[in-house]
């Protein structure tokens, strides 16, 4: 058996139909340029003998009338005729015709026998050419005959050849196609039993063969796996459903592959109810699932009702990727409830300690101004330095508490806010009075940027002066002596936008991102040395809570800006 491959056999079923179309049409172009040949013959020898006999014939009918116009026309058809003799007798008939015009010319007065034998000369050509013309038409019409039933013929060929190459050529290619992706699906459904047969020495026969190949390895590889594939599994299963922290696990298509217990419990639904369904569908009956399958990030804890109280969780979403495309989605619920409950505790304690601090802290204030009062008595220089550090001291003392306290109205979100509308302008100039004497001792300059004709803002103004005072106590404190800041408010679009601008040391860009975060202070120089690490974390709190942003731009040795926006 001859193997050809799959290139050659196309090659040879096209070359097949273009010898087809070339056989036909060159077919069909002979029958053509032979018809017209015969035709033309017909046309131009017969016809024109036919013509010219006529002419000489109404020559001779003119002849009584004008001799010599007669014998001119004569002359000259004459001619033609002479050099137009195609048929048998044509010769004779012609010399004779020529013979009898010349006697014709020489007689004054030609008898009726003269003309009588002329004409019937002329009739003779005239017969010969028609019965050529008959002859010839007849001829045409047999060759025309026969061109067209063998014309037929070969179409009739063509046509049965390419019907039969047509039926069989598509399945020639088709069918090894076809059995190739029966078998392709069947190793799809894990039936690595599924084998191709093809006898065929070209590119599908090798494509079995190989397809055979892979289907036994994988046949081989699955048997020997499978009981450790399930043992491997059944171990997995067991460790998920004894963890604590719920779990839930999603295919690509987020149908419910696995969840445990602790997921279970407190979804309330059953594990039959969850196991191959698609979440979607079964979140629109459950609050819990349908915000952990929320795609908007949860950052938050959240309070979820467990072991007969309620319980605070954070949630984990764990992405499982093969090949850098992803295959699924695991959930991890973890319980923070205890630490939640310290966290707690610890506010309350520190909420408590603060306001306890205050009372005695107000007290030695009030005791440091009656030292000062010189009616109480006088004191040296050496003693109102001490009483100076001691009031500096004391001021700071309350200033901590303050803020802890603010944390922990913030920590229990317990703010209040009182939102009115406000001038712009009086929340600068309260934090530009409150620090303005601080400002001097340094000989900082304040300018101040704002538009009377701004909007008025809808917040809490105290709390926004709060931040507006801590954005320039800072400002101050990382200025250098003689130096500048600029505190300026503007309009954009809808909203306002508060910034203080100091042009001291600046931020270095790692660590911006953790300024606002609690406690965090920059570890470096004079920043590290100052400050609770709670003012900028209280600030953000205070301006969210508001609907606002809050941020911060810093150039190492060009100095900082602190911004947050308002809506007016």
């Amino acid at each position: 058996m001859i193997k050809l491959r799959i290139k050659t056999k196309l090659a040879l079923g096209l070359g097949f139909f273009f010898i087809m179309i070339v056989m036909i049409g060159g077919g069909g172009l002979y029958t053509i340029n032979r018809l017209a040949g015969e035709a033309k013959n017909i046309l131009k020898a017969n016809y024109e003998s036919i013509e010219y006999a006529e002419n000489m014939e109404q020559a001779l009918d003119l002849y009584d009338i004008n001799k010599q116009n007669a014998i001119n026309l004569f002359e000259k058809n004459l001619k033609a005729q002479e050099n137009n003799i195609t048929e048998v007798g044509e010769q004779e008939a012609t010399n004779k015709v020529r013979q009898l015009f010349e006697q014709l010319k020489t007689t004054v007065q030609p008898s009726q026998t003269q003309l009588k034998e002329l004409r019937t000369c002329i009739y003779v050509i005239n017969d010969l050419n028609t019965a050529a013309l008959l002859r010839k038409n007849n001829e045409t019409q047999q060759t025309a005959e026969k061109m067209r039933i063998y014309l037929a013929i070969l179409v009739t060929i063509s046509l049965l050849i390419s019907f039969t190459f047509l039926v069989n050529f598509p399945g020639y290619i088709a069918n090894p196609v076809r059995k190739l992706t029966e078998g392709i699906k069947q190793i799809a459904d894990k039936n690595y039993t599924q084998r191709i047969y093809i006898e065929k020495g070209d590119e599908f026969g090798e494509l079995a063969e190989a397809f055979n190949t892979m289907a036994q390895e994988l046949n081989d590889y699955n048997n020997s796996n499978l009981a450790k594939i399930i043992f491997e599994k059944k171990r997995i299963d067991t460790i998920i459903n004894n963890m604590k922290d719920p779990i839930i696990g999603f295919d690509e298509k987020m149908s419910v592959l696995f969840v445990n217990a602790s997921a279970i419990k407190i979804l309330g639904v059953t594990e039959n109810d969850l196991l191959g369904k698609y979440a979607p569908d079964i979140a629109l009956r459950n609050d819990l699932l349908r915000t952990l399958i929320s795609t908007d990030g949860i950052t938050a804890p959240l309070k979820i009702y467990a072991d007969n109280k309620e319980s605070y969780f954070t949630k984990d979403d764990i992405k499982i990727m093969a090949d850098e495309q992803p295959i699924g989605m695991v959930i991890v619920l973890r319980n923070i409830t205890q630490y939640k409950e310290l966290d707690l505790a610890k506010t309350n304690f520190i909420a408590t300690i603060s306001h306890e601090l205050k009372t005695p802290i107000s007290s030695i204030k009030m005791s440091l101004k009656l030292l000062e009062d010189t009616r109480v008595g006088l004191v040296n220089e050496e003693q109102k330095k001490l009483i100076g550090h001691i009031k500096d001291d004391t001021q700071r003392l309350l200033g901590i508490t303050g803020e802890l306290l603010d944390l922990a109205q913030v920590e229990t979100g317990n703010i209040q806010m009182q939102k009115q509308l406000v001038e712009p302008r009086v929340m600068v100039d309260y934090a530009y009075n409150a620090l303005k004497v601080q400002a001097e001792q340094k000989k900082i300059k304040i300018e101040i940027n704002c538009d009377s004709a701004l909007p008025k803002v809808n917040c809490d103004s105290e709390k926004t002066a709060w931040v507006l005072v801590n954005f320039l106590s800072n400002a101050i404190r990382y200025s250098h002596e003689d130096a500048n800041i600029l505190m300026q408010v503007k309009q954009q679009g809808s909203s306002l936008v508060f910034s203080v601008q100091d042009f001291g040391m600046g931020i270095d860009p790692k660590y911006k991102d953790r300024l606002f975060e609690r406690f965090y202070k920059v570890p470096s120089g004079e920043q590290g040395k100052s400050g609770t690490g709670l003012g900028l974390a209280i600030s953000k709190e205070f301006i969210m809570a508001q609907g606002g942003n809050i941020w911060v731009e810093s150039e190492p040795n060009k100095g900082s800006k602190f911004s947050f926006d308002l809506t007016t």
